[in-house]
């Protein structure tokens, strides 16, 4: 885990990637790729504005974010991380995918609960699903990622599942416990015992929670999560349609919602 991107624009949630990113970034001695997103306004102008009204909010917005880049650089320079810098203006969510190239790991927000644009859940939505790369989400709470810290991994023995688990190998190497939780339903495709058995073989030890209970499984993760005290959580991402994830609701979805620990997806 060496190569880490992370979104910079001036919004409620940058200090808890950002500091996610540097954490991460430094715990691997990798490299961080600091993309500054200006965002191109959703704004209709009418007959009489001549589209000057969205200039005038772009140009604001680019003010705005120079000088958040001189305060983040300036900050960078006293790390103890190797770090670049993209410069892109724009709508995030492309941006970043078209930066992803090389990533192997995106940490953005799970959600801004007081900054409407950019909307965080839409953006990291687009990448677990468009990039195939994991992605941390965090809460804008969060003050840092513990890299060795207590590891909760959902586990349904489905494809997104296994991705989730191999993409965080190195993460769990260093974590000081790692928890697979499997909620016993007609869905699970392989037990979590052949995953603590894989596990086992990359000489990471892990424990198997079965709960078998008629509560929604997003509810059980984040029960167990505050249960055994999880400093983040493994799992697949969308293995269920977004169309379908959004009509009628889902694990991913609720998790990008409500979890109070950063969320580590894969699809």
């Amino acid at each position: 885990m060496k190569n880490i991107l992370v979104l910079i624009h001036d919004d409620s949630g940058e200090e808890a990637r950002l500091q996610a990113a540097l954490d991460i970034t430094r715990a691997f001695e990798g490299h961080l790729t600091c993309l500054d997103v200006s965002i191109t306004p959703i704004l209709v102008d009418d007959a009489f504005s001549g589209g000057m009204g969205a200039a005038m909010i772009l140009a604001e917005e680019r003010v705005v974010e120079t000088r958040n880049a001189a305060a983040i650089k300036e900050r960078l320079a006293r790390e103890d991380v190797a770090w670049d810098w993209i410069d892109a203006t724009g709508t995030p969510a492309p941006r970043m995918e078209y930066a992803a190239v090389l990533q192997q790991l995106i940490v953005v927000n799970r959600r801004l609960d007081d900054f409407p644009w950019p909307r965080m859940l839409g953006i990291a939505s687009d990448l677990i699903l468009k990039t195939r790369k994991p992605v941390l989400a965090v809460p804008e709470t969060a003050r840092g990622f513990d890299v060795g810290g207590r590891a909760l991994v959902a586990w349904d023995g489905s494809p997104h599942a296994d991705a989730a688990l191999q993409a965080a190998l190195p993460l769990l190497r260093r974590a000081t416990r790692v928890v697979l939780l499997e909620v016993a339903d007609h869905a699970v495709m392989m037990p979590a015992e052949e995953a603590a058995s894989f596990l086992a073989r990359h000489g990471i030890a892990s424990i198997v929670i079965r709960k078998s209970v008629p509560e929604p499984i997003a509810d059980v993760i984040l029960s167990e999560m505050d249960h055994l005290h999880a400093d983040y959580v493994v799992m697949g991402g969308y293995g269920h349609s977004r169309v379908a994830e959004a009509m009628f609701g889902g694990v991913t979805r609720t998790m990008l919602r409500e979890s109070p620990v950063p969320v580590f997806l894969a699809h």
